[in-house]
């Protein structure tokens, strides 16, 4: 579906002018069609709710199917308000995206509906996180920084061709098989049909790009992977003394959160805007060594599957091995900054 969606909607783009122009701050040497979040999304939806609406009107249904799978079938029901606050949450996003994509709003108007979507989503759709602490508007405000701060990831990752949906895939597989683990169903069968929806995109959207997601799809895209490692049960008290597991989002997501620190940190010591964009960040640094478009973002989805590997037997090791994929997550990153300072220093003639 994403992928007949996603050739229907650049048709339309096309038509309608709704295009891309190279511009300093990408490496797009011509025009390419905006809209690829507007058929993210509506795939999104077109599965979620069919869901939500089993849930609300067939209880019948969802008690034989929670049955089976051995589930109670009251947690399946008790899902239906926080689905609809989630379904509301990225409607908001994908709004504001194509809103600044057509007009290319202030970043602090958009920070600011950001965080009015992630502290909604943590309160009311229970996107928090819960462990260690136990008060709720501390654990809500801590989730809307980590959500705005995904959002954000993604959204910074978004500036080659295939890369922010083709890391978003690699992460979403990785969390997919902590809440299969896990048992949880609802978290899982979201990561799927995110999973599926992207490579539906990544059809037309790998090097080269025949639509670009724009900001729409790459807020929607942030949103719901920082959902799932929000939901994702990663430590479980009774079963394990193994604390850092709560740490494996943060391994996970390891390659777009170094990208956003350190193009944020070399902007802000070059006495730039973090929020105005250029062409430093690891994709283009990485470029600068030789590497063609897809050779980028191949190296780059081999460094997240890297740390996302690791990261999949955090609860699973001792604190040595904990030690050790910590380890082997920064030497993954340092070898990636190192390729990035050459890259720097041979453009600078050193």
């Amino acid at each position: 579906m994403s992928l007949a969606l996603t050739g229907v909607v650049k048709i339309f783009a096309q038509r309608a002018g709704f295009v891309s122009h190279p511009s300093e701050d990408r490496f797009a040497e011509r025009t390419v069609p905006l809209g690829g979040g507007i058929a993210i999304f509506v795939t999104l939806m077109a599965f979620i709710i069919p869901a939500t609406i089993v849930l609300k009107f067939l209880p019948s249904r969802v008690n034989s199917l929670a049955q089976t799978a051995n589930i109670d079938p009251a947690d399946f029901l008790a899902k239906v308000n926080q689905l609809i606050v989630i379904l509301l949450s990225g409607l908001i996003l994908l709004v504001l995206g194509l809103w600044d994509d057509k007009k290319h709003l202030g970043p602090f108007f958009k920070l600011a509906v950001q965080f009015a979507v992630a502290i909604t989503a943590a309160l009311l759709a229970d996107v928090r996180v819960e462990f260690f602490i136990q008060n709720k508007i501390i654990t809500s405000v801590l989730s809307a920084f980590w959500i705005v701060l995904i959002i954000n990831a993604f959204n910074f990752l978004d500036n080659m061709d295939g890369l922010s949906a083709g890391i978003a895939v690699i992460a979403s597989c990785i969390l997919f098989a902590a809440a299969a683990i896990s048992g949880q169903v609802f978290v899982g069968g979201l990561a799927l049909v995110l999973i599926g929806t992207l490579l539906g995109f990544l059809v037309f959207n790998f090097p080269p790009a025949k639509i670009f997601m724009g900001d729409a799809g790459s807020l929607v895209v942030g949103f719901f992977v920082a959902i799932l490692t929000l939901r994702t049960t990663y430590y479980r008290e009774a079963q394990s003394g193994r604390w850092y597991a709560v740490l494996m989002p943060l391994l996970v997501m390891a390659v777009p959160l170094y990208d956003f620190v350190s193009v944020t940190l070399l902007r802000i010591v070059q006495g730039k805007s973090p929020f105005v964009g250029d062409t430093q960040h690891f994709s283009h640094r990485l470029k600068r060594r030789g590497l063609t478009d897809t050779q980028t973002v191949l190296t780059l989805y081999l460094a997240t599957l890297c740390t996302g590997l690791g990261a999949a037997f955090l609860n699973q090791v001792n604190p040595a091995g904990a030690i050790l994929i910590f380890t082997q997550t920064f030497m993954i990153l340092a070898i990636i900054a190192i390729l990035e300072k050459s890259a720097q220093n041979d453009k600078d003639g050193n």
